[in-house]
């Protein structure tokens, strides 16, 4: 199925369903934490499990003269209902190996029932009952669809926990915690249809119902109850008998079944399988509610909780979107300039959006379309694509048909056509969609290529505007060449300080700079910052240090390169705007107990403060590839010895590829192939900062080296989050 039927099913599922969601969601979480609370205090007794019905019976037959029932609930809590010697009504949580009483059972308060009608039947009883269970399921439904979506995004199930490229907040959250709650959710919604619809017996088995077993034994066949086998776990609750009569039994109800049991020979002497239906409606409502387990009730909570945030994020999304969507003066069949958009996030469509205003203002007939909308167009002159790339090479969800409605619908006339790309050169596939098109339209008996294929990095409104110039001057269409009219900042900037800039190697130009942020940021090493040089769309991210509470970089000046120029001509006191992007993916992993972090050139940075911040003295082996010997890497070493005499840092691997042995990287990594498998084996981490190039390379000789020693691939590890990457 196409990534648009997932996309257009997630959201008319949310749509249709958001205020049930609300409700349950903000109901279920309340219910949750009631859930954890009735823990607190705990009546359950030490060594439960181990406590049978034969240590337990005659303790409190020979304490309470007269018990009526004895109930064991959800938490292990035993409830006795007696008279005791004194004649008084006893109705009291106990110890059950000493019959001592150690609390008062109490009634849930008004909130919480009032909350849990609300929960389960909105106060409409049956037909709220039945309303839940629909909304329940297409919840469940909405999971799946939202399953399906990350699947397509990741490119696959192998890389379902892989990194998620991040475009802005709610886009990144919204998959990163749908992935997190998945399975709780699916098993909140699949808990509670089958609760809804075992409400209205659509489960019940007639002949399980109809046909209860209720065996006599025979004389030959006489079946005694084993109470110094039967622990107090598996019960559910006792009746005991009204007198000392013979003919007066004991009543089991266990998890599975209920028994009934002469009080004095212990015979059995009737036993009744409870229906599978019944097993399945208390491992539903166990799981549904977090009752039997604190631990549970927490994780649902919390799924509850992602589920009000699903809402907002999802929504948000939606409208950042239809924020960009398609404003049309003119019909198609009576435009002269046909725009077709293909665009994942609603970036393109912005730049096309631009062009199409201008293009009315000036009188001219001009119509936008999505790629997969595309048409006979009977008065069309000018043919003009803008399309970003999705994934390695594929095309946007609204133009993956395009190819297809193209080989088959052939304009009548001749038609100008331009393509315009937008990628980031960061991917090897930079533009593969537009390259796809701009040749394909290059065959058709119908086209007539006006432009060579123009790309636009990164968003570049520069870029842009060059196409732009190209277009106007060929057309005599005066259309708006300054880029501040295409550019795009996102809201919610925050105000950075300067507060020290170290140019440590002249050699390679490479600087320190320390960053004062607000009090209110919260950031730590391996987190990402965001700045927007040129005051425009064009967004630059630098992994950062947490440098005893400031920000730091390391960065390399390159020439004429856009961030590192803007960074490298700040002056101390200066402030920039920038955002911190919390890059959780990439944090420091706390349980490892042993971490190998591998980088080149400027990737370093982030793990300096993570090596400055293992206060814990986890066993780190730093790998840093330069290519050669200058006064960074020597500063590098200083601060490598001072971890070392800290016990914050156990190793530091340097590798110079222009100076010595011209050794990379990868060539210390085959060196210490064993350390890594050991590594690995042992539940260790790996992280990977510096160029994509490096990275592949990395990746590559790790795969290697895990499949000749370990006959397990590199895939395998990063399923289990062992394996954390942050390159560019």
């Amino acid at each position: 199925m196409t990534l648009s039927f997932w996309r257009y099913s997630h959201l008319a599922l949310a749509v249709f369903s958001s205020l049930f969601l609300i409700l349950a969601s903000a109901t279920g979480t309340i219910l949750a934490v009631d859930a954890i609370q009735q823990k607190i205090p705990s009546h359950r007794v030490e060594n439960f499990n181990e406590i049978t019905l034969a240590q337990s019976l005659p303790k409190l037959r020979k304490i309470y003269p007269e018990i009526t029932e004895l109930s064991i609930d959800h938490n292990q809590f035993v409830t006795l209902q007696a008279i005791d010697n004194d004649g008084n009504d006893v109705n009291a949580y106990i110890n059950p190996a000493t019959g001592k009483i150690i609390g008062t059972p109490t009634k849930k308060n008004d909130f919480i029932n009032w909350i849990t009608s609300l929960h389960r039947s909105l106060f409409l009883h049956e037909t709220g009952r039945l309303f839940i269970g629909i909304n329940a399921f297409l919840l469940f439904l909405i999971a799946i669809s939202g399953f399906a979506l990350v699947l397509n995004r990741q490119r696959g199930l192998r890389n379902f926990f892989s990194k998620i490229i991040k475009e802005y907040f709610a886009q990144y959250y919204h998959v990163l915690f749908g992935r997190l709650a998945l399975i709780p959710i699916l098993i909140i919604t699949l808990s509670g249809t089958y609760l809804s619809m075992e409400r209205f017996h659509l489960f019940e088995n007639k002949d399980e119902t109809e046909n209860k077993t209720e065996a006599k034994p025979t004389a030959n066949s006489k079946k005694t109850f084993d109470l110094k086998n039967t622990s107090l776990a598996e019960v559910t609750k006792i009746e005991f008998p009204f007198s000392d009569e013979a003919e007066d039994y004991y009543t089991f109800e266990l998890k599975d079944r209920k028994i009934e049991v002469e009080q004095y020979s212990n015979e059995i002497i009737s036993e009744e399988q409870f229906p599978t239906t019944k097993l399945v409606s208390d491992l539903s409502l166990d799981l549904h509610t977090g009752r039997a387990n604190s631990i549970w009730a927490f994780i649902l909570g919390l799924a509850s909780l992602n589920i009000l945030f699903f809402i907002y994020s999802g929504f948000a999304m939606t409208l950042k979107r239809r924020a960009s969507r398609i404003k049309n003066k003119f019909k198609a069949n009576e435009s002269q300039y046909i725009l077709l958009v293909g665009s994942e996030n609603g970036s393109s469509l912005r730049f096309a959006n631009a062009i199409l205003k201008q293009l009315n203002d000036q009188g001219k007939k001009a119509h936008l379309a999505q790629l997969n909308n595309y048409t006979l167009y009977p008065k069309a002159e000018h043919l003009l694509i803008f399309t970003s790339t999705y994934g390695l090479g594929d095309a946007p969800s609204n133009a993956n048909k395009f190819v297809s409605l193209l080989e088959k619908q052939n304009q009548q006339q001749q038609i100008n056509y331009s393509v315009i790309g937008f990628g980031s050169q960061s991917y090897p596939d930079f533009c593969g969609y537009s390259r796809e098109i701009d040749t394909l339209l290059s065959t058709q008996t119908w086209t007539n290529r006006f432009l060579d294929l123009q790309t636009v990095n990164d968003k570049s409104a520069e870029e842009f505007v060059n196409w732009i110039k190209l277009w106007s001057t060929k057309t005599e269409i005066p259309l708006a060449t300054t880029p501040s009219l295409y550019n795009h900042i996102p809201k919610g900037l925050e105000q950075l300080m300067v507060l020290e800039k170290t140019t440590i190697s002249d050699s390679d130009q490479t600087f320190l700079l320390t960053l004062r942020a607000g009090m209110r940021s919260k950031f730590t090493s391996g987190d990402l910052l965001a700045i927007y040089p040129a005051n425009d769309n064009r967004e630059r991210l630098y992994s950062i240090a947490n440098n005893k509470g400031n920000i730091q970089l390391a960065v390399k000046l390159h020439p004429h390169g856009l961030g590192s120029e803007f960074l490298h001509n700040l002056e101390v006191g200066k402030t920039i705007k920038a955002r911190i992007i919390n890059n959780h993916a990439f944090h420091f992993p706390k349980k490892a107990t042993k971490v190998a972090l591998i980088s080149n050139g400027t990737g370093i940075a982030p793990f300096l403060g993570m090596i400055a911040q293992n206060r814990k003295k986890t066993e780190i082996h730093l790998y840093s590839g330069f290519r050669q010997k200058t006064e960074i890497t020597a500063h590098y070493q200083d601060f490598a010895s001072e971890m070392k005499q800290k016990q914050r840092l156990h190793n530091f691997h340097l590798a110079y590829s222009r100076d010595e042995n011209h050794h990379y990287v990868m060539d210390l990594i085959k060196i210490d192939a064993d350390f890594f498998t050991n590594l690995l084996n042992d539940g260790g981490v790996i992280m990977i900062c510096g160029a994509l190039a490096m990275q592949f390379d990395v990746e590559s000789v790790l795969d290697s080296i895990c499949i000749a020693k370990n006959n397990t691939t590199l895939s395998e590890y990063k399923t289990k989050g062992q394996i954390l990457t942050d390159c560019y």
